[in-house]
């Protein structure tokens, strides 16, 4: 009875464990006596128990790891380099998960081997540039090592998804010349900007002074265009006032000097109010009116003589 029941025990242990879950995410590998089997995939697998075991669980998510290196420029320049790595397995066929399995002894050595291969390709490709176009280059960098590495990678199994260099540095005498170097670039971009401001401020400037002459200079030839035309009409004005004031005085049967009298006396009383203190000597005297009035009226008689004509056209032009 006793004998049934151990039997019947271990019959359920057999049975138990010929079944094997998988997680997802994850393939596990299933050798016979040492000796690859096949793979089981994510899910509830059975094996044949005491003679299939499960040799290794492999992950075919995402990983990554970070890196911290050193490069030297062609002009023997220490670039430091810090750098995130992502990488896979490449697919979940067999050949490539036995690759994966087999490859190498333990995570432990795939590690040095992906990271010196990494820094290898970097190094290389640094080696053949100058310090300061480095800096520049970081995709260049990326796009390089992608295409070294990937061949080799598949032959392990795996695949570079990413590589992502998140710090460039430079040794600190070589970081403070490089910001002596962007200093003086930018205080010479700020003096030729500042330059380029004032001459535009002194070009506007100039500009605006020769519109003001130009506008003013205009605005003067206006004014002493209507000035001459007031002027003008004034004079015309006054001649047609005087013809018809000698007009009427002929018709009164007076004389016509008296005109050249009272345009005399307005005269002198538009000196007297006008003069703004400025001093005017005239002679008021009884016979200076009296000279005054003599040498006007012989002017009208002279100009009435008919062959004074031509010189009272003159006169009048």
């Amino acid at each position: 009875m006793v004998t049934g029941y151990i039997l019947l025990f271990i019959v359920i242990v057999i049975l138990a464990s010929s079944f094997t879950t998988v997680k997802q995410g994850r393939i596990a590998v299933i050798t016979i006596f040492g000796k690859y089997r096949r793979i089981l995939l994510p899910g509830l697998n059975f094996k044949i128990p005491l003679i299939e075991s499960v040799y290794s669980v492999i992950s075919v998510q995402n990983r990554s790891v970070e890196l911290e290196f050193q490069a030297v420029t062609v002009d023997q320049a220490n670039v430091y380099f810090k750098a995130m790595l992502l990488y896979s397995v490449l697919d979940q066929k067999e050949e490539t998960i036995k690759n994966v399995a087999f490859k190498f002894v333990d995570e432990r050595n795939l590690m040095q081997a992906l990271i010196r291969t990494v820094e290898g390709s970097i190094r290389a490709f640094v080696a053949t540039k100058r310090q300061a176009d480095v800096l520049i280059l970081r995709k260049d960098i990326v796009e390089h090592v992608k295409e070294q590495i990937d061949q080799t990678l598949e032959g392990w199994g795996y695949h570079l998804q990413d590589l992502q260099l998140n710090d460039i540095t430079f040794d600190d005498i070589i970081m403070k010349s490089m910001s002596q170097v962007v200093a003086s670039n930018n205080l010479k971009a700020a003096a030729e900007n500042e330059g380029q401001a004032l001459l535009i401020t002194k070009t506007k400037a100039a500009e605006a002074e020769g519109n003001a002459i130009k506008i003013a200079a205009e605005a003067e030839r206006e004014a002493a265009q209507l000035r001459g035309q007031g002027i003008a009409l004034f004079r015309e004005e006054v001649a047609k006032g005087m013809s018809v004031a000698a007009l009427e005085m002929q018709r009164a049967d007076m004389d016509t000097s008296v005109i050249l009298f009272t345009m005399w006396t307005e005269a002198i009383k538009h000196f007297s109010e006008n003069s703004k203190g400025n001093v005017i000597f005239l002679d008021g005297s009884g016979e200076g009116m009296k000279r005054t009035m003599q040498e006007m009226m012989s002017m009208t008689m002279l100009k009435q003589q008919p062959g004074n004509d031509a010189d009272d056209t003159g006169l009048q032009q």
